[in-house]
């Protein structure tokens, strides 16, 4: 097969997969069944289609092939099930039972195909783990190999959450249908912490030698984005999807040209990408006019708005992000968010006060393994002057960090601070 050939086959699948995958869990009912039958297709067309041509509709070509297997298993399966009493079902009916229409069955309403995969991909029942690595596999089109590789862990352990989790939705039984309402309003919580997961480790990978995996980031924004197609009145999908853009906008300024990291008052904001931004700023525009007061991802999105707003690091609002940040404190109560505002607070209103709440937080037990808070208080020490205790900050900043450009930038800090 030709390169050429392999590389649209390649790009067709990882388009239509998600779509197929969805379409065929609604006819068959499981997970697992849909995705192999989802690869008998793809096998099917590796076959056929360097010969034959990619056909006009590559995806319904796709969904026939899949269809048709489906047909088959469904008719052996039923044929085994009524093999000893089929005896019985003619004589009871006063003849042979009529055949099933099972084309008809499997050409039902598609429906929310998509969504009802989404929801049950990123299903609480699943572990957080088993929800990433599902999402990615169906949603992502990614291979296991590829989803090993992104978050640096074997390949037979991403294998076994995948197995694992289609195991854990039959067992289960996970109904199929999407839910409505208030319910389906909850369920979008889980699959919004999937995708923003997924996101934040190619935005700022947890360990390795890379300090971003940009290929999760693109497939974080690929599912962000239809999910807003398929829920389009839930605000939070929309701010997930302003915070995912913006962030996403100054990936080529955060990377310096040996790889190494540049934090965002740092950032030649020339680099950073306009229509990444405009997209942004028009998914927050969407967030607010559907809902006030703002939910968790659209009050990030909106604190990442105004740094996109600035034409420079010195014209930034850290008086409205402070607010934003008291906002965001109040709803989610979460340490690492107190954090991020007592860096508002000391951008706003100097380091000392900034100090103040970061030392509120040493004692944290949420925070005791998290590198970014010595790191932080080693920022503001050194922006007081007071060099000697920074440099211990940063050190310990450093020993505590996993990835190794984040652990060589700590260090660089530290030898500064000598």
């Amino acid at each position: 097969m030709g390169g050429a050939t392999r590389k649209a086959i390649e790009a067709v699948w990882r388009i239509e997969s998600a779509r197929l995958i969805g379409g065929l869990a609604r006819m068959v009912r499981d997970v697992g069944l849909a995705e192999d039958l989802a690869q008998d297709a793809l096998v099917a067309a590796l076959e056929r289609w360097p010969s034959a041509g990619i056909p006009e509709n590559p995806g319904a070509w796709l969904m026939a092939a899949a269809k048709n297997r489906a047909i088959d298993q469904l008719r052996r399966r039923r044929m085994l099930d009524r093999k000893h009493r089929e005896l019985e079902s003619q004589l009871a009916a006063g003849g042979a039972p009529p055949a099933p229409d099972l084309e008809a069955s499997l050409d039902a309403d598609v429906g929310d195909d998509l969504l009802r995969l989404v929801l049950i991909a990123c299903h609480p029942v699943l572990s957080t783990d088993a929800r990433v690595a599902l999402t990615l596999r169906l949603l992502g089109g990614l291979a296991t190999e590829e989803i090993a590789r992104a978050f640096l862990v074997p390949e037979s352990t991403i294998a076994q959450r995948i197995v694992r989790a289609k195991r854990t939705l039959t067992e289960a039984r996970v109904p199929f249908e999407a839910p409505r309402g208030a319910e389906l309003s909850a369920r979008l919580a889980s699959v919004l912490e999937v995708i923003y997961l997924i996101f934040n480790e190619g935005y700022a990978a947890t360990s390795g030698d890379d300090w971003m995996r940009p290929a999760l980031c693109e497939d974080a924004l690929r599912l962000g984005r239809i999910l807003a197609e398929l829920a389009p009145q839930e605000a939070e999908v929309h701010g997930l999807v302003a915070l995912m853009e913006i962030h996403a906008s100054r990936a080529r300024a955060r990377v310096g040209p040996s790889g190494e990291p540049i934090l965002l008052l740092d950032q030649d904001r020339s680099r950073w990408d306009g229509i990444l931004v405009r997209r942004g700023l028009a998914a927050l525009a969407r967030a607010e006019a559907l809902k006030r007061p703002l939910g968790p991802y659209a009050l990030q999105a909106a604190i990442a708005a105004c740094h996109a707003r600035a034409r420079t690091a010195g014209e930034t609002d850290w008086v409205g992000i402070v607010a934003l940040y008291d906002a965001l404190v109040e709803l989610t109560r979460s340490p690492v968010v107190e954090l991020n505002r007592a860096v508002a607070v000391a951008m706003a209103f100097g380091p000392a006060a900034g100090l103040e709440l970061v030392d509120g937080l040493v004692k944290e037990p949420a925070l005791r393994a998290y590198h970014l808070l010595p790191s932080v208080r080693g920022d503001l020490l050194a922006r007081l002057g007071r060099a000697g205790e920074a440099r211990v900050e940063f050190e310990r900043a450093a020993l505590m960090a996993n990835n190794t450009r984040e652990r060589e930038l700590l260090l660089a800090r530290a030898k500064a601070c000598r």
